[in-house]
């Protein structure tokens, strides 16, 4: 890990952003003595959860079952 000064970091912010982006943490130090690390931020995956619904909607019986005046319509016959 590379460490630099606080003024540096403050002059050369962009330089070392770039640097952290191609993986590198540098420490950041203020007279020799390291105050914090910069390195890249990586977002947490947002975890779906499952069944948040559950319980709150029934399928009917006929669900599967097409009216026979759409299967009709379906099939090119309009009455």
């Amino acid at each position: 890990m590379r460490q630099v000064n606080v003024h540096e970091a403050k002059t050369e912010l962009s330089k070392l952003l770039e640097a952290v982006e191609r993986g590198e943490s540098i420490v950041i130090a203020r007279a020799g003595h390291p105050v914090a690390v910069l390195s890249a931020y990586k977002a947490e995956a947002c975890r779906r959860q499952l069944g948040q619904f559950r319980g709150q909607c029934r399928i009917p019986a006929d669900f599967d079952e097409l009216p026979d005046d759409l299967v009709r319509a379906f099939e090119g016959d309009p009455e």
